[in-house]
């Protein structure tokens, strides 16, 4: 294999060194000893559906088109996929130039693109996706046994030592597929995945045992793939950082409704980006509804008052553990209106509101452009403005700014996809505040996850063909026109990353933009495994 990049979600210095220190990841430290390394700078926004396309396409988000985990039509709204990315990947570019690919476990590529070699889609593709070659899924398993894009307890009360045996299993089994197909089509490339280093994180955060056994499991199958494959050159890289968040949980939905931007309801359903745990709650959660005593609930909602958590929070809380549909049965009117969840966004009758927290940003209701716009185009500069200049001066509880930029859209990305941004990104002071699209309640609440993404995250290069490089001053987009370059393949003249220092330039060469008709719809497992993950 002439160049080998592996990618592990949500990996970054404050992550890694701890454990380089503690010996705990042999074959990485080895890597990193003999080669060079450094962070690598994730985009806006730093989060899995929109990072790892651009970091396998080398263009921004308003080139190729995937800007989070949901692509919108109107106010509906399905699970990003493969074709929303409109830029050809690695692979697709590599084989218009008869070089072989494995793929394995990569984010939004499903469905996988028809090259010479083999594609095993990741993360958003539903469990049993197609692959290519049409088969391959069913030979992997006969080679190593189960196979699965996501855990089977992801949904159930698993423990947490249940869970460490799930993660470690994931972890093998990307290793021994990659391999098994690497061996089997001997490409010219490969990529493999680990998606349970970020997983982990949101799951059990600040649990440094489960992170160092996930990591300590991804250790070994780089150990073992390096051994099998043999690569000229190594390139490992993450999405994105990841770590605490010591600031507030900012409802920014609230927030514009107070400022008069927002309009809610409590008729009928909100557009379906709605929470999807509805369409997952525990049957025992209906069960016990009748059973529970609504003075006991209020009475508990008070206590919980009495020591700093808000009903917003409180049924935060409950919407994780999957009982909020039941508590909301039987609590009064007056509690119900104070947790919010009886009260949804009005987006058709809305000025600006936010879709999802993980956009980074708030989109404007234009006319023309949205199916029942209240935006008059001529007024949206002047809008826009001013929304702007409000949300730069929103300050916490305790007097800081929650935003350190607040920036118009085209500042941040470029490209036919715009049209499909959000008009305004916002971006978290340091990265430490949380956004949150729930309306009703506080503006702000502790963050119902103390760990969360980080703008940084980590990239090394190494292997007996890795030229003397810097990475200090590496981009996520630089990825992608480095490994054409390490096989001699010219970059798209769409890329907007570079080749990294040391390594040739290997010329561009216009490539045509993918042309999907449609996507297709995504599975509930999907969607639920994003709202186990608080993503929607």
């Amino acid at each position: 294999m002439d160049t080998l990049l592996v990618g592990i979600d949500a990996a970054c210095g404050p992550v890694l060194d701890p454990l380089f220190e503690a010996g705990s990841l042999p074959a990485l430290a080895s890597l990193v000893e003999d080669g060079t390394s450094g962070p690598l700078e994730s985009q806006l926004p730093p989060w899995t559906p929109s990072a790892w396309p651009s970091l396998y396409t080398g263009t921004n988000p308003g080139r190729h088109g995937a800007y989070s985990f949901l692509t919108y039509d109107g106010y509906d709204w399905d699970v990003v996929d493969a074709h929303a990315v409109r830029e050809p990947s690695l692979w697709e570019l590599l084989d218009a130039h008869g070089l072989s690919s494995v793929v394995v476990n990569v984010p939004v590529t499903c469905p996988p693109a028809t090259i010479d070699g083999a594609v095993v889609p990741g993360f958003t593709a539903p469990e049993d996706p197609p692959c290519h070659p049409e088969g391959i899924l069913d030979d992997v398993r006969e080679a190593i046994g189960e196979y699965t894009v996501y855990g089977s307890t992801e949904f159930a009360d698993a423990d947490r030592e249940e869970r460490r045996a799930e993660y470690t299993a994931l972890v093998r089994s990307r290793g021994a597929a990659f391999r098994y197909l690497a061996d089997r089509f001997d490409p010219d490339f490969g990529f493999v995945q680990f998606q349970q280093s970020d997983t982990v994180v949101h799951d059990f955060p600040g649990d440094r045992d489960l992170l160092e056994t996930v990591y300590r499991a991804i250790d070994d199958e780089l150990d073992e793939t390096l051994a099998a494959c043999d690569p000229n050159l190594v390139v490992v890289a993450s999405d994105h950082g990841i770590g605490p968040y010591d600031g507030y949980e900012f409802c920014v939905n609230e927030f514009l409704r107070r400022e008069g931007y927002v309009e809610t309801t409590r008729e009928g359903e909100s557009p379906s980006w709605v929470p999807i745990w509805r369409d997952n709650l525990r049957a025992d959660a209906d069960e016990s509804a009748t059973s529970v005593d609504p003075s006991l609930t209020t009475r508990a909602l008070d206590t919980a008052g009495a020591v700093g958590l808000s009903p917003a929070r409180v049924a935060t809380l409950l919407d994780r553990v999957g009982l909020l549909e039941a508590a909301m049965r039987v609590v009064p009117d007056s509690v119900r209106r104070q947790t919010g969840a009886n009260e949804t966004v009005d987006f058709a009758a809305s000025t600006a509101y936010c879709r999802l927290p993980v956009e980074l940003g708030i989109r404007l209701n234009v006319a023309g452009r949205e199916p029942e716009g209240v935006v008059d185009p001529a007024q949206y500069e002047s809008v826009r403005a001013e929304l702007m200049t409000t949300l730069r001066n929103v300050e916490t509880p305790d007097g800081e700014l929650v935003f350190e930029s607040v920036l118009p859209r085209e500042e941040v990305f470029h490209g036919p996809e715009l049209d499909d941004a959000v008009d305004i990104v916002t971006v978290p002071s340091e990265f430490d505040h949380l956004a949150s699209a729930r309306v009703g309640g506080d503006v702000f609440v502790p963050p119902h996850e103390p760990w969360n993404h980080k703008r940084y995250g980590f990239v090394a290069v190494g292997g007996p063909d890795a030229p003397a490089t810097n990475l200090t001053d590496t981009h996520l987009l630089d990825v992608a026109p480095t490994v054409l370059s390490s096989l001699g393949v010219p970059l798209s003249d769409r890329m907007d990353g570079d080749v990294l220092p040391g390594f040739t330039a290997p010329g561009t060469e216009t490539y045509p933009r993918a042309a999907h008709d449609s996507h297709g719809r995504s599975t509930a497992h999907v969607k639920n495994r994003l709202a186990d993950l608080g993503y929607l």
